[in-house]
C-alpha cells in the first residue's frame, strides 16, 4: 500500500539513538537487582582472537506511534480487497476503528497534553500530536470513503441496505416509530442545560445527541442546547420486517431511529440544529502499587473513573453546525484537531452488530475447523503421551481445544496433586476458570497468578480471583511494579513414588475465542528440567523470593533482554570471523531501543536479519551504511499475528526460542515474560518451516518496510519466462494443512 503524498513521512518524525524517548516513571523502573549488564565499548575486542567489533553507525529510528498508524493502514488494505468476501471487508473497517478506539484511549493522552501546553521539547510536542492528528484524519476520511463508496453500493446490490428515515415508506416508518414509543423513548432523558443543569458526564465512547432548540422551555426560558444520552444496552442496529416475499434485509440503525424522532423528545420546542456525538477518553489505569494496599480494591475504584478519563478526541456528524461542535470542543477542553467529522455513524465498531444480522454465508468467510494436533492421538493419555516426547500446537490451525483437554484430564486424574495456572486474559465465560475450580473441589492444590492489570481484562480479573478464591483456591497477583504476561501451567502427578510434573507453555493467552483468531505455538512438555524451571517462577512469583538459576527458561526482567543482546554481539563476533551469522524473529512489535541498536550494529557486522513483525516497528530496514541486511516485514491476513519465535544461527550453533514477549522495552523490563527454547530437532523444523520460511516467502499478505519507513506490498515472484506464479499466503497454507474437511 502507498501512503498519500499529504502524509508525514514517518522517517522525518523519527529519533536519534543518541536522543532517547524514554523518561523515568514509577511505573517504568527496573526493580533493583534487574539492570542489565552495562554495555562493553565498541572497538574492542571481548577476547583474544576475536575481531574487534566496529562503531556503531549513526541511527534514526522510526516514530512508534506513527508506526502504529501504518499498521492500521495495512489492516484497512483488507477492506478494499476483492477478494475478501464483502461482509469481512465490512468487519475490517469496524476492526481499524476499534484499534483507533485504543489508540486514543492509551497513546494519545501525552500527545494531547503537550499540544496544550504548547511543549517544544521532550517526546511528545506540539508537532507530534499534529502529526499524529494529520495522520489520523486521513486515514478515518478513508475508512469512511470506503464504507459509503465502496462496501455501502455493493452491499445494496445485494439487497442489504441500512435505511435513512428519508428512503423509509409507509410501513416502514410506522414500525419504526412503534418502536421508538415502545422500546427507545421510555428510557431517553433529554437534559436541558442551565446553571442547574450543567453539561452532564459523559462516559467514553459512548452515542450521545447534541440538540440546538428554538422557542421557550415550560419556564419560559431560552435554554437553547440539550444533550439525549443513549443507553449503552440499547442495540444499535435492528433487522427490519421484510415485506411478504422480498429477500430484500432492510435495517435501521439506532442513530437514525432516535433523529428521526428528536422533536417528540422536546414537544412544544422546534429543534433546529442537532448532531450525534461521541467522545473517547484517556482510558489507561495509573495505579501507584508501591502507596495501595490492597491492588485488588485499588483497581476496583480506578475501574469506576475509568469512563470519564481526559478527552482526547471528538466525533460528531459530517453535517454538525460550527456552532454545536465549537461547543462540544470548549465543554471537553479540546483542540480543533481532536475534532473528527464523519460521514456516517460515529462508531463504526457498531457495525459488528449489522454484520451479525445479515444472513449471507456467502458474504463471509468459509468456516475454519482447526484440526486435532498432528501429534497427538483424539482419547490418548496426555500423560502417557508426553511421556514419549514433547508436543507442540500451532493455533488457530490446530485446535486450543487440545489445551482445554489437557487441563481437563489434570483434574479428573486423582493421581493429579497441584494444578498451577497464569491467568492473563482468558475471556468473558472461561472454561478454563470452571476447571480450576472444579479442580480445588475435587481436593488439588490450585495456584492461580492473576494479572489484575491486564489492559481493559482488569474487570474480568477480578472476578475470576475472587471466584477463584471462594472456593480456596490460592490466588496471587504476581510482583509488584511488574506485569505477569507470562503464559505457562503446570501439573504435579504422582506417579508410584515419585512426583512428575508435566507443563504447558504458550505465545498467548489462555482464552478460547481469541486462540481461533490468534496465531500462537504452545508447547507442552515432560522435560525434567523445564518443567523444573517452570516450578521456580511459579514459587517466585507467588513467595518473591530470588529466582535461582534456571537450566532452560529465560525469564524477563531477569534475563532476556540481556541474553538478546549478548546474542546479537556473538553472532557480529561470528560474522566478522567468517562464520555464519543469522537471525530470524517473529513478534508483534519491536520497540525498545537496546534491541533495535542491537540488530543495527549486528547488520553492520554483516550478520544476515530477517524479521516479522506485524505492528510497531521502531527499526528502519534497508538504510544504507546501517541496517542493509535487515528485511522487516509484516504479514495481515485473515488472523491476527502473534506468535513470537528467536533464532540465532552463530557459527555451528542454531538457537530457537518461542517466547510470550515482544521486543519491547515494557515487556522486556517491566514484566514476566518467558522464553523457551525448542531442541527436539523435529520440533524446531516444523517451527522453522510453519513460522520462518513460510513467512518469509508470503507474497498476498506480506508488505515490507522500505528505508525510508513506508510499507509495501511484498513483490509476487515470476517464471523464467516473466509469468507471475500464483501467491503465496502463509495463513491459508497453514489452514489448508491442518484444518478438518467438512
Amino acid at each position: 500500500m502507498t501512503l498519500p503524498s499529504s502524509l508525514p513521512d514517518p522517517a522525518s518524525s523519527a529519533v536519534a539513538v543518541d536522543e532517547p524517548k524514554a523518561r523515568a516513571s514509577k511505573s517504568s523502573r527496573v526493580p533493583a537487582g534487574l539492570g542489565l549488564a552495562k554495555a562493553k565499548p565498541r572497538g574492542v575486542a571481548k577476547k583474544p582472537g576475536q575481531v574487534a567489533l566496529p562503531t556503531p553507525a549513526r541511527l534514526h529510528f522510526l516514530d512508534r506511534d506513527q508506526s502504529i498508524l501504518s499498521f492500521n493502514e495495512r489492516v484497512l488494505s483488507w477492506a478494499r480487497r476483492p477478494d475478501v468476501p464483502l461482509l469481512e471487508r465490512l468487519r475490517y473497517l469496524c476492526i481499524v476503528s476499534s484499534n483507533l478506539d485504543e489508540f486514543f484511549e492509551v497513546r494519545a493522552a501525552a500527545h494531547m497534553t503537550a499540544q496544550l501546553s504548547n511543549d517544544k521539547k521532550g517526546a511528545y510536542t506540539d508537532l507530534s500530536f499534529a502529526a499524529l492528528s494529520q495522520r489520523v484524519h486521513a486515514l478515518v476520511d478513508e475508512q469512511y470513503q470506503i464504507y459509503n463508496h465502496d462496501l455501502l453500493p455493493a452491499l445494496e446490490k445485494r439487497g442489504i441496505k441500512t435505511l435513512a428515515h428519508g428512503e423509509r415508506n409507509v410501513r416502514q416508518r410506522a414500525w419504526v416509530r412503534d418502536h421508538f414509543v415502545r422500546e427507545v423513548q421510555p428510557l431517553l432523558v433529554p437534559v436541558g442545560l442551565d446553571p442547574a443543569h450543567p453539561f452532564p458526564q459523559v462516559a467514553n465512547k459512548s452515542l450521545n445527541f447534541i440538540v440546538r432548540l428554538a422557542g421557550r422551555d415550560a419556564f419560559g426560558r431560552e435554554n437553547e442546547i440539550a444533550i439525549v444520552k443513549v443507553p449503552r444496552f440499547l442495540p444499535r442496529y435492528l433487522a427490519m420486517p421484510a415485506a411478504k416475499g422480498s429477500k430484500q434485509q432492510h435495517f435501521v440503525s439506532i442513530s437514525s431511529l432516535i433523529r428521526g424522532h428528536l422533536v417528540d423528545l422536546f414537544p412544544g420546542r422546534q429543534v433546529t440544529q442537532f448532531s450525534q456525538f461521541r467522545v473517547t477518553r484517556h482510558s489507561d489505569l495509573a495505579v501507584d502499587e508501591e502507596e495501595v494496599k490492597n491492588l485488588r480494591t485499588a483497581l476496583r475504584k480506578g475501574l469506576q473513573q475509568r469512563h470519564y478519563g481526559q478527552a482526547v478526541r471528538l466525533e460528531v456528524s459530517a453535517g454538525c453546525s460550527e456552532f454545536l461542535s465549537d461547543f462540544l470542543l470548549q465543554q471537553f477542553g479540546l483542540p480543533p484537531e481532536a475534532l473528527y467529522r464523519v460521514h456516517g455513524p460515529v462508531n463504526l465498531v457498531r457495525l459488528n452488530q449489522l454484520i451479525d444480522l445479515v444472513d449471507g454465508p456467502s458474504m463471509r468467510f468459509e468456516r475454519y475447523l482447526a484440526g486435532w494436533p498432528s501429534q497427538l492421538n483424539a482419547g490418548q493419555s496426555f500423560f502417557d503421551r508426553l511421556q514419549q516426547g514433547d508436543v507442540l500446537v500451532h493455533q488457530p490451525y490446530e485446535t486450543f481445544e487440545s489445551v482445554l483437554a489437557f487441563l481437563r484430564e489434570a483434574v479428573e486424574d486423582p493421581n493429579v496433586l497441584a494444578i498451577k495456572q497464569t491467568i492473563y486474559r482468558t475471556g468473558a465465560r472461561s472454561e478454563l476458570m470452571e476447571l480450576l475450580r472444579e479442580g480445588v473441589r475435587r481436593g488439588k492444590e490450585v495456584t492461580a497468578v492473576v494479572e489484575l492489570k491486564a489492559r481493559f481484562d482488569e474487570e474480568a480479573n477480578i472476578n475470576y480471583a475472587e471466584r477463584l478464591e471462594s472456593v480456596g483456591a490460592q490466588v496471587v497477583y504476581g510482583v509488584v511494579g511488574l506485569k505477569t504476561h507470562a503464559k505457562m501451567m503446570l501439573v504435579t502427578r504422582r506417579e508410584g513414588n515419585r512426583l512428575v510434573r508435566y507443563a504447558h507453555l504458550s505465545t498467548g493467552n489462555y482464552n478460547p475465542g481469541t486462540a481461533k483468531l490468534y496465531t500462537d505455538l504452545s508447547q507442552f512438555t515432560a522435560d525434567p528440567l523445564l518443567t523444573q524451571d517452570v516450578e521456580q517462577v511459579f514459587l517466585h512469583l507467588a513467595s518473591q523470593n530470588r529466582l535461582p538459576k534456571l537450566h532452560k527458561l529465560l525469564v524477563a526482567p531477569f534475563h532476556l533482554h540481556k541474553t538478546m543482546l549478548e546474542k546479537m554481539e556473538q553472532a557480529c563476533h561470528a560474522a566478522l570471523a567468517g562464520q555464519p551469522a543469522r537471525i530470524f524473529l517473529k513478534m508483534n512489535a519491536l520497540t525498545d531501543e537496546a534491541l533495535a541498536r542491537g540488530l543495527a550494529h549486528a547488520s553492520q557486522c554483516g550478520v544476515q536479519i530477517d524479521i516479522v513483525v506485524r505492528g510497531a516497528c521502531i527499526l528502519p530496514a534497508g538504510v544504507k551504511g546501517v541496517t542493509d541486511n535487515i528485511r522487516v516485514r509484516s504479514v495481515i491476513g485473515r488472523l491476527l499475528e502473534h506468535s513470537r519465535v528467536f533464532r540465532f544461527q552463530i557459527g555451528d550453533e542454531d538457537l530457537l526460542w518461542l517466547s510470550s514477549a515482544d521486543w519491547m522495552n515494557r515487556n522486556m523490563l517491566r514484566r514476566v515474560e518467558l522464553a523457551w527454547p525448542v531442541t527436539d530437532p523435529h520440533l524446531k523444523q516444523r517451527v522453522i518451516d510453519e513460522c520462518q520460511t513460510l513467512y518469509m516467502s508470503d507474497t498476498r499478505d506480506a508488505w515490507d518496510l522500505s528505508a525510508d519507513g513506508h510499507y509495501v506490498p511484498a513483490v509476487v515472484e515470476h517464471s523464467a519466462k516473466g509469468r507471475a506464479l500464483p501467491a503465496v499466503s502463509a495463513q491459508a497454507t497453514l489452514m489448508a494443512r491442518y484444518g478438518r474437511k467438512g
